[in-house]
């Protein structure tokens, strides 16, 4: 009995040995499988999408018409972020002009103002007067993206389309921070616009079927998310605006992707992404002068800024070409707001249980969105990271859903405490 209880001793040590031997394996292997950064072939892959985007966009897109017919929208209300310049202002305009309730959220209110007179006199006498408004919205400050989002929930009205536009790419630029102390191009292209999603889901669920549409940028495909370095300062990653530009974009089509698959069928929000191509427009605004000179000279590739004038580049080649605008950068952007499929889209991708959200390329056309994105593991530490960051409680968008109040901890009951 003795030696039995000897020998079941030294069986039970040994399979103590084992489980921790294949515990240590099992971490070492997990610790070993966590990416650090895109592949080779990954990051080729992304420089061969965005090269192609650029040289054959303009004939991927020759189905399109110029600019993008919209169906009446006189029972249609929309917010818009950055839409004081380039594709945001084009798109305000085109939904203002076909009837939609337009809010401008902008940082230059007086900007906006300005827009909208010179709109109004151009409008005068082909119908009735153009239904916009502007509210202030500073995207470098998440206090300012809670006080917004109270503000128009006040309201208890419906809406039907929240286009997150805004977006910097400050090329050459030295790492900035914001005064809530995250990467400039995270918050802007990334975090501010996930709280402003979150924080109107009461407003979109009253005018469903509703969508929130995310211009995001073939440049997620070179793009990678740290979740233990969002703000790339580790030392891990050589920060560099392409770098904090591309990993912003990646976070949103992951985060989106996570929203999208939350977003209960019944709430009746369409979660897109979309890609507006490559456009000349106001982010170049931060590019040291000698960049923005070379911004300029591929003008047949790149979509301009203005509509039907030739760049000086063009003009000096004497080409024959009329250079397409913002205009043209709008159209993924009011397709994935107005058009009545996108929905059945989107229902059929959760219904599928496909791994990312609703993807839409320049050219109108479904798209798949960068390998790296279909990382479901990475997409929900984005979330849970992201909600942290932004301040809400991880069961927000549940809370929401169900008729709660949230409390998010840059709210200003919160900053009296």
């Amino acid at each position: 009995m003795a030696s039995s209880s000897s020998s079941s001793e030294d069986n039970n040590n040994n399979d103590d040995e084992s489980k921790k031997k294949t515990t240590t394996t099992t971490t070492s292997s997990s610790s070993k499988s966590m990416k650090t950064g895109l592949g080779w072939m990954e990051w080729l892959r992304g420089w061969f999408y965005l090269a192609y985007e650029m040289l054959f966009q303009r004939i991927m897109a020759s189905h399109l018409q110029n600019p993008m017919p919209l169906p009446p929208l006189n029972d249609f209300t929309c917010i818009i972020t950055g839409s004081t310049s380039g594709i945001g202002r084009e798109t305000a305009r085109q939904l203002a002009e076909s009837g939609a309730h337009v809010v401008m959220a902008v940082r230059n209110t007086k900007a906006a103002h300005s827009l909208i007179q010179k709109w109004q006199e151009e409008w005068s006498g082909r119908g009735l007067p153009l239904n916009i408004e502007v509210m202030e919205l500073d995207l470098l400050s998440l206090a300012s993206v809670v006080r917004f989002s109270e503000a128009w929930n006040a309201r208890s009205g419906p809406l039907h389309a929240l286009i997150n536009n805004a977006g910097i790419f400050s090329i050459g630029e030295p790492q900035k921070f914001s005064k809530d102390g995250y990467e400039e191009h995270m918050q802007v292209n990334h975090l501010a616009p996930a709280l402003l999603s979150v924080l109107l889901l009461p407003s979109l669920i009253r005018g469903s079927p509703s969508r929130i549409v995310n211009v995001n940028s073939i440049m997620h495909q070179v793009g990678f998310v740290d979740t233990e370095d969002m703000n790339v300062t580790s030392g891990k990653r050589k920060f560099t605006s392409l770098v904090g530009y591309s990993g912003s974009k990646l976070a949103q089509v992951m985060f989106s992707s996570v929203l999208h698959k939350k977003l209960p069928a019944e709430a009746g929000i369409s979660v897109v992404c979309v890609s507006p191509g490559i456009v000349q427009t106001n982010v170049a605004r931060d590019l040291p002068k000698i960049v923005q000179a070379a911004y300029r000279l591929i003008p047949y590739f790149i979509f301009s800024a203005e509509e039907g004038k030739p760049s000086a580049a063009v003009q000096l080649l004497d080409l024959q070409v009329t250079i397409s605008s913002t205009t043209t950068g709008s159209r993924s952007s009011l397709f994935a707001a107005t058009d009545p499929q996108v929905p059945e889209y989107c229902e059929m991708l959760k219904a599928d249980e496909w791994p990312v959200s609703a993807f839409i390329s320049q050219d109108c056309r479904p798209t798949n969105p960068s390998e790296e994105s279909h990382n479901l593991e990475t997409s929900y530490r984005v979330w849970e990271k992201t909600l942290q960051m932004v301040g809400l409680p991880s069961d927000a968008v549940e809370r929401l859903i169900e008729g709660e109040d949230i409390d998010c901890k840059y709210g200003a009951h919160n900053d009296e405490n």
